[in-house]
């Protein structure tokens, strides 16, 4: 695959389509199976409120991979992100409901670099509150 979106057609402030993303504890568990990651504050209440926790919490890099599709769906390709880092800020709440939790996700094109890349960043919020910040990706356009 290649980057659907052509570095000609992209300026700084381009804003990608924001999304959004359900977790639910299902989710979650499916998660730890998959990343091999069974800490008890993502699927234990009773652990994660002894541990100073408001209830079970996403997993960090669950978190992470869900906001950096708002940049692969845009570019059309998961192998033109060349570099992506984040700072955790809070912890995603995800109750026991059938509603669970809501990751929403924006982007924006935040720089123009050299051999058609681009800087691109994104906000990801739940209730309100920023999840991750400096939330960066650096995407290789057509």
């Amino acid at each position: 695959m290649t980057a659907k979106i052509s570095y000609a057609d992209v300026e700084v402030g381009t804003e990608l389509p924001a999304q959004s993303f359900p977790v639910t504890r299902a989710t979650l568990v499916q998660y730890a199976g998959a990343s091999g990651d069974f800490n008890p504050i993502h699927w234990n209440e009773k652990f994660a409120t002894e541990v100073g926790l408001p209830d079970v919490i996403a997993h960090g890099m669950f978190t992470m991979a869900e906001a950096v599709r708002v940049v692969t769906d845009w570019v059309g390709d998961p192998g033109a992100v060349v570099e992506y880092g984040v700072r955790f800020t809070r912890p995603v709440v995800v109750p026991n409901d059938e509603k669970g939790a809501l990751i929403e996700v924006s982007g924006k094109v935040s720089a123009l670099l050299d051999d058609k890349r681009v800087r691109v960043d994104l906000v990801a919020m739940s209730e309100g509150e920023k999840v991750l910040s400096m939330s960066r990706a650096v995407v290789q356009l057509a």
